[in-house]
């Protein structure tokens, strides 16, 4: 909504061939009434932030918390802007501006049902396979093993998760878990154009709430789990679970594959409108007699530094054994899941088995336990985890292929779900030999008292533990590598993929995987060359302001 974004926030993509669509069949269709001459206007695409605007566009203006986006329609109009689409109150504040205004009741209900007619990307048109995967943990990962499959199995494939977007093999850095409804749609119509086939989307609570993933429908949804967490955005984990429902619906979904693993499982199956079939992993559920009823079940075979060997069965004669590329039971979990969503997509087991069975499943996937360290010294795992069971399953993968201790270095979002601190603490704790706290995206909160809330419920799980608190986060990845040795690890949860921290509202150039491998080496230690973009600046400013980072040897 607002009027400008930051220069250092990944692009909104478009088709490369826009469409031209009538504003006045617009009108028609959707608006309740116009204002000024709307029979001579074409558009190629729609907005909701004028920073994103492009000459020939609509922009979208809605109601803010704090203020009306209809207050930036001369802002749009000067960028090139054709027309507004708004509510009421928004008409009357964007008629200075002088564009066309179409008059709708609700236009972030509405953006979907808009978007998809704009580009041609609703459910009666042509469109890659659209793969939808929701819950608290594994969203992301699920995404990209099922991209990974799929090119496994010839499959031209487009992804949108909370770490990336691609498109048949470029990569675009992601903004939101799930983009707005607009930016989605335009995502669609340029991955169309460039041939995809198949596209795994993240979809999470936030994006069906706010209407991110209006105008589609999915041809598989699959259910990760349901733990604590965005109790920020929910009133309680009720609320939180009735909004991840609506995926299971026939208006947004047309089959469904749910894991059983959490208690959430077992009520979303039963309640879904669409058809589904269940997995269930024994080793991690949290009911026995529930993952025995599932129909798929992934059973461990081992658990190595390179990833976890797993066999996924349906009782029923079918069975294959696969290895995925990272550590955890829940990983394992997940990639049983991404099978068999590709196999209620229409992908024929005899393939998927042909691909997979005695083979590696051959997936990216950024900051997901990902290891940075080298051959030689302590092992140093990245994570995208920031939820107490995503500390809790974590931290057990770590332990069941660690030697000797393990050492959890970890932080908490500002401005959100703050009740979940206790409780990170405490499983972190828990779960390690050593805790390091630190500091993550501060936000607008004072970080010291994000810190206190941590330390305070790691202190209430374990009194005697060791328990250490260095900021900023340059310091506290030097301070633990100094508390390993060979044989040891230190799981850093929290940052993962992302390369800035948000400090007080701007992205600062941040990477903990750059961090860390700085660290080794600055100890000694033999470091791989980095697979991954270096934001990090290679000199930093040594301060005594805690929300700065510390001179760090290059």
């Amino acid at each position: 909504m607002s009027s400008a974004a930051p220069s250092n926030l990944p692009p909104v993509l478009r088709p490369e061939n826009p469409p031209r669509r009538d504003l006045a069949e617009l009108a028609r269709r959707y608006g309740v009434r116009t204002v000024g001459d709307v029979d001579r206007t074409t558009l190629t695409g729609l907005t909701l932030a004028t920073a994103d605007l492009r000459a020939g566009e609509a922009f979208v203006a809605i109601r803010g918390v704090n203020r009306h986006g209809a207050e930036f329609a001369a802002t749009a109009a000067e960028r090139g802007a054709v027309a507004v689409i708004t509510d009421d109150a928004g008409a009357e504040i964007a008629g200075p501006a002088g564009l066309p205004i179409v008059v709708v009741d609700d236009p972030r209900a509405l953006l979907g049902d808009l978007s998809a007619w704009v580009y041609g990307t609703g459910p009666d048109d042509t469109l890659p396979q659209l793969l939808a995967t929701t819950g608290t943990n594994g969203k992301t990962s699920v995404s990209h093993l099922l991209e990974g499959i799929l090119g496994q199995l010839g499959v031209v494939t487009g992804l949108s998760s909370t770490a990336e977007r691609h498109i048949a093999g470029e990569v675009i850095v992601s903004r939101l878990t799930t983009p707005e409804a607009s930016e989605f749609h335009a995502l669609l119509a340029l991955m169309r154009e460039r041939g995809v086939q198949a596209v795994a989307v993240e979809v999470s609570a936030q994006a069906l709430t706010r209407h991110r993933v209006d105008g589609l429908v999915f041809d598989v949804a699959g259910f990760t789990n349901l733990t604590h967490d965005h109790l920020d955005d929910y009133a309680d984990m009720r609320e939180y679970f009735e909004a991840k429902l609506p995926l299971f619906r026939p208006d947004r979904a047309r089959r469904g594959v749910v894991c059983l693993d959490s208690a959430s499982g077992a009520e979303i199956a039963a309640r879904a409108e669409i058809p589904v079939v269940t997995i269930a992993t024994p080793a991690i559920s949290e009911n026995a007699a529930a993952a025995a009823s599932a129909d798929w079940t992934v059973d461990i075979v081992d658990e190595r530094q390179e990833g976890t060997e797993f066999t996924l069965s349906d009782g029923k004669g079918r069975s294959l054994t696969t290895v995925v590329p990272v550590i955890g039971r829940h990983m394992a979990a997940n990639a049983g899941l991404a099978i068999v969503m590709l196999l209620e997509t229409g992908y024929t087991w005899e393939h998927l088995y042909s691909t997979l069975d005695g083979s590696h499943i051959e997936a990216s996937l950024p900051g997901r336990t990902q290891l940075v360290s080298g051959a030689a010294g302590p092992a140093v795992y990245v994570d995208f985890g920031h939820s107490p069971d995503a500390f809790e399953k974590t931290l057990a993968a770590v332990r069941r292929v660690t030697p000797g201790k393990v050492v959890m270095v970890f932080g908490a979002d500002g401005d959100r779900d703050a009740t979940k601190r206790h409780d990170m603490g405490r499983t972190a704790v828990e779960g390690s030999d050593i805790l390091v706290v630190t500091d993550h995206h501060p936000r607008h909160e004072n970080p010291d008292t994000i810190r206190e809330v941590l330390v305070e419920g790691a202190r209430r799980a374990r009194p005697d533990a060791e328990i250490l608190e260095f900021t900023p986060p340059e310091r506290a990845i030097l301070e633990a590598v100094k508390l390993v040795g060979e044989g040891d690890a230190i799981l850093w949860a929290g940052p993962g993929h992302q390369d800035y921290r948000d400090i007080r509202g701007v992205r600062t150039p941040y990477s903990a995987r750059e961090l860390s491998r700085r660290a080794l080496r600055a100890a000694g230690w033999p470091v791989p060359d980095p697979q991954w973009p270096v934001p990090y600046p290679v000199d930093s400013t040594p301060s005594s302001d805690p929300e700065r980072p510390v001179d760090f040897p290059a």
